[in-house]
């Protein structure tokens, strides 16, 4: 049965919002990052799994955030991030859980941010859910709630699916894949004209989307923080290994979607969703008549919430892409009810 909440206070846009050398300025004074991201502070000290895969040695960045120790609570929440985001961008999140008393993990995968960059690795969701599996083992984390943002959510599913016994809750945030878009005719765009694309990526070309998809039009300057992630590692040494990784996961995202099997999600699944969002991978590519009919997240939200098992859908109408960033009071209240109700 599906419990649908909506969450309250519609009006109102959030005030508050935060996404191997050292940072080096460029000629417009603004900064740049390694393929690694190096230089570029997280709020919580990041650590490091080494493990091996594909033949090869590679590296996880990770933030351990242990419970507040007067509520804790036994439980433990992992945080997955979207394409565009970092572990570093769950800041607000992991402040709010560990308040309540959850200890947080929050990795950054392979390919993404202070984690390895691969020249040759087959990205693929199962393989970034084994990852990360091995990360929980050497973590000695038996249950958890598993939580994905974006890209994070069809991640967060596929480990759900594959470690149904050791996932007791799944949360997915705005994530993108609740549709199919090759089978709504959206065309596919080869590794190597994605990779061409990612190079061309700026710190404009990042606001203006961000703008358009993440906060509905709106801006806070504490936004720039995160653009300024992103744009860095493209504007840096290491960008070219940046856009080859970022050209691989988009055709991961692509090609393998997860929609198709949220029937079989045995957990309670809670799902929070900001309704303005329009994001939908391909879009500007699909011809005009299918375009309007991609990215429906007030329509999407309803229909993942009707395949789910257990699914609970809070809706947030006048929020996008982000709403953990766009309004972090409304969201985490919300989070922290739907973990509690589980």
């Amino acid at each position: 049965m599906i419990n649908r909440l909506l969450a309250a206070c519609i009006a109102g846009v959030a005030t508050v919002g935060f996404v191997g050398s050292a940072a080096a300025q460029n000629t417009d004074s603004k900064p740049t990052y390694d393929a690694e991201l190096s230089g570029f502070e997280y709020a919580y000290p990041v650590e490091r799994f080494t493990f091996s895969s594909q033949g090869q040695d590679l590296q996880m960045a990770y933030l351990d955030v242990p419970p507040d120790a007067d509520n804790a609570n036994g439980r433990t929440v992992m945080l997955m991030h979207g394409k565009n985001f970092c572990a570093g961008t769950w800041e607000g999140t992991i402040a709010e859980l560990h308040e309540a008393g959850y200890r947080v993990i929050a990795p950054d995968q392979v390919g993404f941010c202070k984690s390895s960059k691969p020249q040759q690795y087959q990205f693929s969701f199962h393989q970034l859910a084994a990852n990360t599996h091995a990360l929980l083992g050497k973590l000695d984390v038996e249950q958890v709630t598993v939580m994905g943002h974006s890209m994070g959510g069809m991640l967060a599913t596929r480990y759900a699916l594959m470690y149904p016994e050791q996932t007791e809750q799944l949360v997915m945030v705005n994530p993108i894949g609740l549709e199919d878009w090759k089978a709504l005719g959206v065309p596919y765009q080869n590794i190597d004209d994605g990779y061409q694309s990612e190079l061309g990526k700026t710190a404009e070309g990042i606001r203006a989307y961000q703008k358009s998809t993440y906060y509905v039009n709106t801006w806070e300057p504490e936004y720039d923080r995160w653009v300024e992630m992103l744009a860095g590692m493209y504007a840096g040494e290491g960008k070219e290994q940046v856009a080859w990784n970022q050209a691989l996961t988009s055709d991961m995202v692509f090609t393998q979607p997860v929609v198709h099997e949220f029937d079989q999600l045995q957990m309670p699944t809670l799902l929070l969703i900001g309704e303005k969002d329009n994001t939908a991978i391909g879009k500007t590519q699909a011809p005009k008549d299918i375009q309007k009919t991609l990215g429906r997240y007030d329509v999407l939200g309803e229909k993942a919430a009707e395949a789910i098992p257990q699914a609970t859908l809070v809706e947030f109408p006048d929020l996008g892409h982000s709403p953990q960033i766009q309004e972090p009071e409304r969201f985490h209240k919300a989070l922290l009810k739907g973990l509690a109700d589980k």
